[in-house]
């Protein structure tokens, strides 16, 4: 983390959106645990600083898709907060109004136009805003987030091709946390080979550690300015570890995968421990570290509040925004 454009008040934007992730997630995760949350819910815990610092350098109108585990890109996209806890509570007043859960979170006026579980689904989606975006020629870029497991797909080599062949301004983010539910990446592949996988097709191929956020930064500066500016599609892979199991609060100890060793190592490169550090080597005090966590905690706790209290859907409308509507036409 020796980025000398990062300004110290920069590093500490990228450590609030961090922790506000992290924070939101455990607090989720005492929620599911309690039996209040009973959607499903894939926690982003070990992961921040890739959300963070792809979504640090996009515009607010620039579009993001995610998959199944997109808590963290929503909020680091600029999405409102109570909106998605209220959306976990199955709550009227959720950004899908209640009717997706944790996998399908909407947010349109920040760019966010879905995500959803279906693995690698929402690539081909990206490709498609990218496209319509080179038509209109608006600036703006797409982002696509998504796990390891997606890049064996047949949808992420096809739209790796159309987004290559057409120069389209969208930049992949592989998200390479190195399983694929419990499976882990050398027991489905002949060789650790995913960003080559991407220069294959002609995408600009860039790996990075996905714990740190500055480098992360530096890469998604690179690879937005490319697309902005017509130089084509970028493929990121960020290497990175999840802390929390592929589904749910536990940490994936107990279900037969040998992953505590390798999660005590990645641990000890927490991506926001390393930003608290740099921080308190240039000066910040603990002060401003204990502000912080308080004004989370208050923020965090209302939309608790603000979601228990929430109407949920009435009855007659649950199938609103789900199936398609029948327009009545009248006879002239």
């Amino acid at each position: 983390m020796d980025d000398i454009t990062l300004t110290v008040e920069r590093m500490q934007v990228l450590h609030r959106a961090m922790l506000r992730i992290r924070m939101f997630e455990d607090r989720v995760a005492d929620l599911v645990e309690a039996g209040e949350i009973r959607c499903p819910c894939h926690l982003y815990v070990g992961q921040e600083a890739v959300a963070v610092g792809m979504c640090d350098v996009l515009e607010r109108d620039d579009y993001l898709f995610g998959g199944h585990r997109s808590h963290g890109h929503y909020l680091a996209k600029g999405a409102a907060l109570p909106a998605m806890m209220a959306e976990l509570y199955g709550k009227e007043t959720g950004c899908s109004h209640g009717r997706g859960g944790s996998m399908h979170l909407v947010a349109p006026e920040v760019g966010i136009l879905g995500t959803a579980p279906i693995v690698a689904a929402t690539i081909p989606m990206a490709v498609g805003t990218a496209l319509a975006s080179l038509l209109r020629n608006d600036g703006r870029v797409s982002v696509s987030f998504f796990g390891d497991g997606a890049v064996e797909e047949g949808t992420f080599h096809e739209s790796a091709n159309l987004a290559a062949a057409r120069r389209l301004p969208v930049v992949f983010v592989c998200e390479n946390n190195f399983y694929a539910s419990h499976l882990q990446l050398l027991e489905r592949r002949a060789e650790d080979n995913i960003v080559e996988t991407g220069r294959a097709h002609g995408l600009t191929g860039v790996r990075v550690n996905g714990n740190d956020v500055a480098e992360i930064r530096l890469a998604a500066l690179e690879a937005v300015d490319r697309a902005r500016h017509g130089g084509g599609p970028t493929f990121i892979e960020a290497r990175t570890y999840r802390w929390r199991g592929h589904v749910g609060p536990s940490y994936d100890l107990d279900v037969g995968v040998a992953r505590s060793d390798d999660l005590n190592e990645w641990k000890k490169n927490d991506p926001i421990q390393c930003t608290a550090n740099w921080l308190r080597e240039r000066g910040v005090g603990q002060a401003w570290f204990d502000q912080l966590q308080r004004a989370l905690v208050d923020e965090i706790e209302l939309s608790v509040v603000h979601a228990r209290e929430a109407p949920y859907p009435r009855e007659a409308e649950l199938a609103r925004d789900v199936f398609k509507q029948s327009i009545q036409t009248v006879e002239p």
